[in-house]
């Protein structure tokens, strides 16, 4: 073989070679996130991660539904590393879609509850929750006593009957609290609780969670379910109409005396076709780190997940919602129960 020739194949896997290695290296710097979160206090944070660690983060922001559905289309060839939803009821659809892949982590596994994360398989655990949230009784202190409204189950007492509000049944929000309540009560008694829940509501089901404390501040209506972050966002506003509503109202969470209140999360995932694997384990466990868990928690008026983590929020405060006492039943419980519960909605009729 000429020398020349030889110099040229030897010059062309050279290439080749450093190429490779180039293409490794930018690989290795680099965190593809798809994020139904669009906090400013996130990018704060993603900022952080990438200056301690290297890595670069592209995000693509959707909704839940958004994100979920471009996996699916993207299929193998998906670029997404990381994943974030903001429901358990979202996640728990998406890994049954087999969208997401198990992971192995000992700071994650010694930093966030059991009972905040997904079952955990011989594989791994497959989703996990890096923020809180509690889902809480508002009612209107001039037609309903506390008492009346300690527990989730009250909510189908004869007692309150016209005055119950919700946003539908089938929203996630309800879909996973509802889970909970089955997985505690059996599916004849939990059935019944929903079918009570039905035969009390003041009005069809509709609006957002913001909607029904809204509409317990006009009368409409005596009770309703909403997410604690939303009352935060009311007490926060230095709209008058928001501070009016707020001063019509109370908040309980529920349950503290029996199972305590439900709580639902905001939590990522790595992609199952995770091309930077590594990394997007590594960005996992710094969500889960003291700092992240400030910054994501609060971007959103939550709670942290992450074991001993607390984070001083004036209008969590203000709600009681500093110290209160969560349930302990597992998320990866309630995903199940999900289409169970469904179908029971559809054959009590709740909307």
């Amino acid at each position: 073989m000429h020398n020349s020739f030889k110099f040229t194949l030897a010059a062309s896997a050279l290439v080749a070679a450093l190429g490779a290695q180039t293409t490794a290296h930018a690989q290795d710097k680099v965190l593809n996130l798809y994020s139904a979160r669009h906090y400013q206090t996130d990018e704060a944070m993603y900022e952080a991660f990438t200056r301690t660690t290297g890595i670069k983060i592209n995000r693509v922001d959707a909704d839940d539904a958004g994100i979920i559905a471009r996996l699916r289309a993207e299929g193998a060839a998906s670029p997404a590393d990381v994943i974030m939803l903001v429901d358990a009821a979202r996640m728990a659809s998406a890994d049954s879609q087999g969208l997401f892949q198990p992971i192995k982590s000992a700071k994650l596994d010694a930093a966030i509850p059991a009972n905040l994360r997904a079952d955990a398989s011989a594989d791994g655990v497959t989703w996990t929750g890096f923020s809180t949230r509690a889902r809480v009784i508002v009612y209107d202190p001039m037609r309903v006593k506390p008492a009346e409204v300690a527990t989730y189950e009250q909510l189908a007492d004869p007692k309150l009957k016209g005055m119950v509000c919700t946003r539908t049944g089938s929203h996630p929000y309800n879909l996973s609290l509802f889970s909970t309540v089955v997985e505690r009560l059996g599916d004849q008694k939990g059935e019944a609780w929903l079918k009570g829940l039905v035969d009390n509501m003041a009005r069809a089901p509709k609006g957002g969670d913001t909607d029904q404390i809204k509409a317990v501040a006009s009368g409409e209506c005596g009770v309703a379910l909403t997410n604690s972050y939303y009352v935060a966002r009311l007490i926060k506003s230095s709209k008058p109409e928001d501070r009016a509503v707020m001063e019509k109202v109370r908040v309980m969470f529920p349950n503290q005396g029996t199972s305590g209140t439900h709580v639902n999360i905001a939590g990522a995932a790595v992609a199952k076709h995770a091309k930077n694997r590594d990394n997007a384990i590594q960005f996992m466990e710094f969500l889960a780190s003291p700092f992240a868990q400030d910054y994501f928690a609060n971007g959103n008026n939550e709670f942290p997940a992450a074991k001993g983590v607390k984070v001083d929020n004036p209008a969590i405060k203000a709600m009681g919602g500093d110290n209160f006492k969560a349930e302990t039943v597992p998320l990866g419980a309630v995903a199940r129960n999900m289409t169970k519960v469904q179908q029971m909605l559809d054959r009590v009729g709740y909307k």
